[in-house]
């Protein structure tokens, strides 16, 4: 609506993603559902706290928005999905490869391709090894780092639209700048450790061939195109939401409007209840997010902030929290609005701020035990959340290592 200039209806876009939350309650997780729950009632207990305890002015029809934008994103993004592809067929893949280099290959692809196509990625790429014979920890632990690492620089990953929502005034180039090499990083960093530790000579990998790059290049630059230039007053979040469905649209309507409406009925009916986790899981922590900054700011008359100023070792301590409370089993979701709540940030801090969130993100997801991407190898392949918790530990330490001095750079740098 934004692009075609119109008003954004927000509290009705945000009451038919909690409908749809609603309707699809009983087929989440049993732990999803207890996280879940648990963040919606915590932050809708803070709300009454707060208009009951110290009467603060709340619009009660507005409360359900935090998130939003997200959530609208990430079903965009789903529609990627629908581009250049058959129904039931993925896309085209390189041919297999062994050894250290193919722990490269299926890291770059699973990186590459998941920085556009998030989690599906893991299942294209893990399935088409998986024709070769049960996944091995080393191809899991690939996969897991692969997409995971991502979330340190996508515009398309679910982790940069919370950060674009909380931070918005954020230096995007900034933290690209930042976050791709430390991504670069992560690979170097996963292909010599699994090296070390396993005997890679049977360990089949994947090999990007031309035509998988050219997808997530060109939607890519096509985002960039209308940020810069054909629409240069929306967000990169408002960007992505309307620009995925189209594309995956126009790329369908040259087989005919039948073929076209059939696989976006088969999207609406499969995929995106498929979702329903991870919308759930971003729709209530919005919740929780707007009822503890609510309630923060009406206990303490809005001038009550977690630290007087935002620097390298006030970041430091914020991305070890995150990543801790990844490994007792919290999304980096919650931590991160957690902490947007209880600071005050105002121009390069924003920026600051973002890398910490996105970090954290990326090393929190890799080994968190209910991660989503642990969660999702967890029911495609067999693997528990634990183990991976346990292989990634070493992993999650190097990471953090480079992440600190990255934090200690940009602080200097900004």
């Amino acid at each position: 609506m934004r692009f075609a200039g119109l008003p954004v209806a927000l509290p009705a876009v945000s009451y038919a993603f909690w409908l749809a939350v609603a309707l699809l309650w009983i087929d989440l997780g049993q732990r999803n559902r207890r996280q879940a729950g648990a963040l919606a009632g915590i932050g809708l207990a803070l709300l009454l706290a707060a208009w009951l305890g110290y009467g603060a002015d709340i619009a009660w029809p507005r409360i359900l928005d935090g998130n939003s934008y997200v959530v609208a994103m990430l079903v965009g993004v789903s529609f990627i999905g629908l581009i250049g592809t058959r129904q039931g067929h993925s896309p085209p893949a390189g041919h297999g490869v062994t050894g250290r280099r193919g722990v490269i290959g299926t890291w770059l692809g699973v990186h590459l391709l998941g920085a556009i196509l998030n989690l599906s990625t893991v299942f294209m790429v893990g399935d088409r090894l998986q024709r070769r014979g049960p996944l091995s920890l080393p191809q899991l632990l690939a996969l897991n780092r692969g997409l995971s690492s991502a979330a340190l620089w996508s515009p398309f990953f679910a982790s940069m639209g919370v950060v674009m929502t909380l931070a918005p005034e954020m230096r995007f180039p900034t933290v690209v700048a930042f976050g791709m090499p430390l991504a670069l990083l992560a690979g170097v960093l996963t292909a010599l450790e699994l090296g070390r530790r396993f005997d890679l000579s049977r360990v089949a990998g994947y090999s990007l061939s031309p035509p998988s790059l050219m997808m997530p290049v060109g939607m890519a630059a096509l985002v960039m195109l209308f940020h810069y230039g054909l629409t240069p007053s929306l967000s990169i979040v408002s960007i992505i939401t309307f620009l995925m469905p189209g594309v995956a649209l126009a790329s369908n309507l040259p087989r005919g409007p039948r073929w076209t409406l059939r696989r976006v009925r088969s999207h609406a009916l499969e995929r995106l209840p498929a979702m329903r986790g991870e919308i759930s899981l971003f729709l209530c922590a919005g919740l929780l997010t707007q009822g503890l900054s609510t309630f923060i700011g009406a206990a303490t008359g809005s001038e009550w902030t977690l630290f007087a100023q935002f620097g390298a070792p006030q970041a430091v301590a914020s991305f070890l929290a995150i990543v801790a409370s990844a490994v007792v089993g919290l999304h980096p979701i919650i931590g991160v609005s957690v902490l947007a709540s209880v600071l005050e940030l105002g121009g390069d801090r924003q920026t600051l701020f973002a890398f910490v969130a996105l970090a954290s993100w990326a090393v929190g997801t890799s080994v968190g035990p209910l991660s989503g991407i642990n969660l999702s190898l967890q029911g495609r392949y067999g693997i528990s959340g634990s183990e991976m918790m346990r292989h990634n530990l070493g992993y999650a330490g190097a990471m953090t290592a480079l992440v600190v001095m990255a934090i200690v750079i940009l602080d200097a740098w900004l």
